[in-house]
Order: C-alpha cells, then sequence, then structure tokens
C-alpha cells in the first residue's frame, strides 16, 4: 500500500525521482517497472506494472458506450523503468496533458500513486477543504 505525500521537482528532462521510501517496494513488487496514464480529474496516474495489469483489465471490459473513456486510460497509457538512482521519466505528453512543468505533489494512493502539479495540486484541495466532507466520511470519528 503507498500512503502520504512528497514534494517533488521533475529534473530539466522530465523525470521524477521516486522517494526512497517507495523505491524498494516498487522493486519488490514490480521490478521497477511503472505505467503512467491519464487521471480524469487533471493529474496522472502512476501504477506498479502488475497493478496495471489489473487495472488495465478492467478497464477493457467496460462496454463501448464508454470507449472514450478507455482511449483516455489505456491510448495514454506510458510504460517506464525506474533508473539505477530511482528516477522515471514523464513523458512530454503526460507532462502536458496534467499542467506538470516541474514541481510536483507525488501522493500514495493505495494501489497506486497521483501525480499532480503542485500549484494545481494544492487550489484543488484547498476549494475541496472549503465544501462539506462528502457523505461517506461523515460517519468516520476524528
Amino acid at each position: 500500500m503507498f500512503q502520504g505525500g512528497s514534494s517533488l521537482s521533475l529534473d530539466g528532462k522530465g523525470r521524477l525521482s521516486v522517494p526512497t521510501r517507495h523505491r524498494d517496494l516498487l522493486m519488490a513488487c514490480a521490478g521497477g517497472q511503472l505505467t503512467i496514464t491519464k487521471h480524469p480529474h487533471g493529474c496522472l496516474m502512476v501504477f506498479p506494472r502488475p497493478g496495471w495489469v489489473q487495472f488495465r483489465e478492467r478497464i477493457a471490459a467496460v462496454p463501448m458506450d464508454a470507449q472514450w473513456w478507455k482511449r483516455v486510460f489505456l491510448g495514454h497509457a506510458s510504460d517506464v523503468e525506474m533508473d539505477a538512482t530511482g528516477r522515471v521519466l514523464v513523458s512530454p505528453e503526460l507532462r502536458a496533458a496534467a499542467g506538470i512543468s516541474r514541481d510536483v505533489m507525488l501522493l500514495g494512493m493505495g494501489d497506486h500513486f497521483e501525480l499532480w502539479d503542485k500549484a494545481s495540486y494544492d487550489a484543488q484541495e484547498a476549494e475541496a477543504m472549503k465544501r462539506e466532507m462528502p457523505a461517506a466520511f461523515r460517519d468516520l470519528a476524528f
């Protein structure tokens, strides 16, 4: 399970340095092989390859009336591999799709990560915090 957030910067070539706390697990569960694709909320999803295969199978099975969403998820998927120093290249097309230039937030979301442009994430989180908490969370004790 991946959890927690990391404020990071892409290097000049568009590479993301995976935080050390996630590298060993990603090597163990995926051999450092990842898949990055678009998320409908304007960020990118980063999956360890075995998790991506499961997600891809679920997406491929949806009915034809969801064909455009299949294109969004599957048509933009990019297979990448961590290098010896734990970096992965985020393609220019995916960076542009998520509005990512340099400063990013990497959020562990359980079985995958979300990669956000930092300014966009901060603004959307601030807006979400102003709204009423969704019903699904109201019964949790804080």
